[in-house]
């Protein structure tokens, strides 16, 4: 009989924060950088084009003893009957038996660690001085976005929030937002009162609403992207020098959030280069001969490692393209499951 822990959402939500995410996903870059995490081929399925698709991701990570698979799926129209847009769930294994360790809640643990992942590529190559950001997308990812990206940098003065489909959205995002960093991030580092203080000076800023994206691209100095959209909402006039754009949303085949000319004049960084090659934001302008995987910088655990440099002038325009890699989610998942054996909260059952 195999045993495997099985951890809920709420569970996840006590005992998983911000920085442990930071930390798993940043170990996963090096790891990544150092070829010790083998990834396997995506599966991708749209259901509905634009409103509802699935993917799961899976790979191999032996340095640290464990493989395994996620499973996640998109329901955009969920969102009008008050249900979760985002639904699916992790499963770990051991790598030396292949005996199942645990079951996990697969969305709570994907924002955080897509959030800390998008974080971790601005703080790495963004201007030190930037002081505006405009977060693309108000949807799921946007408060893991927001929330990873204030607590990993300072000196961020306003955030703008564009939502494509509707301003409304935007605003009342803009109107709630402060409240859900406070409940859903701020409040799990409550028993650290100076960093909890510090924390709360970083979050106490503007969130303002926009409806015109060309203008609000204009005043940024960090752009985040975290929508489904399959054609460009950002052109490369719009940008001036010292943009740094991080591209969390195109994890599959087609999808597009900004103008494939961006390539030809940005500085790119990856957090995996066969992978994102094929299935990230440069998918499409390789496709059409404006980019070279050959032109990719490095992939961001080796800027971690100080290997690469990242940024190299404040006048330069500098992109991180993230699809998202599986040991992301499995690292996280074992720091997790090696809190919850420790602390003895999930359930534990015989299959």
């Amino acid at each position: 009989m195999n045993k495997i822990r099985v951890i809920s959402k709420k569970d996840i939500e006590a005992h998983l924060n911000m920085l442990d995410a930071v930390r798993a996903v940043e170990e996963t870059y090096v790891l990544n950088s150092e070829k010790e995490i083998v990834l396997f081929d995506t599966v991708f399925y749209d259901f509905e084009e634009g409103k509802a698709d699935m993917d799961i991701k899976s790979g191999t990570v032996d340095k640290a003893g464990i493989f395994g698979f996620k499973l996640m799926s998109w329901f955009g129209e969920n969102a009008k009957n008050g249900m979760e847009t985002l639904v699916g769930n992790i499963m770990l294994y051991d790598r030396k038996t292949g005996s199942p360790l645990a079951l996990l809640d697969g969305s709570s643990i994907t924002g955080m660690r897509t959030g800390a992942a998008g974080g971790i590529g601005t703080k790495y190559l963004a201007r030190k001085n930037s002081e505006e950001i405009l977060m693309v997308g108000a949807g799921n990812q946007a408060p893991y976005q927001i929330a990873a990206h204030l607590m990993l940098l300072d000196g961020i003065k306003r955030v703008y929030v564009y939502d494509a489909m509707s301003y409304e959205s935007a605003v009342k995002f803009c109107e709630t937002i402060k409240e859900k960093l406070f409940n859903d991030f701020l409040s799990r580092f409550a028993d650290n009162p100076q960093f909890f203080n510090e924390l709360m000076k970083k979050y106490d800023i503007e969130f303002n609403p926009v409806d015109d994206i060309e203008n609000a691209v204009k005043k940024a100095d960090i752009i985040i992207t975290a929508t489904p959209s399959r054609k460009p909402m950002i052109m490369k006039e719009w940008l001036k020098p010292g943009t740094h754009l991080t591209c969390m949303g195109a994890d599959m085949v087609g999808k597009q959030e900004i103008d494939e000319n961006i390539f030809t004049v940005a500085r790119v960084f990856t957090d995996d280069i066969e992978k994102t090659s094929k299935t990230g934001e440069m998918e499409i302008p390789i496709k059409k001969g404006l980019f070279l995987k050959s032109d990719i910088i490095c992939e961001i655990g080796k800027v971690i490692k100080g290997e690469n440099p990242g940024r190299l002038s404040d006048n330069e325009i500098t992109l991180f393209d993230a699809s998202g890699l599986a040991a992301q989610d499995l690292i996280t998942a074992k720091e997790l499951l090696s809190k919850a054996n420790q602390n003895n909260f999930g359930v534990v059952v015989e299959l």
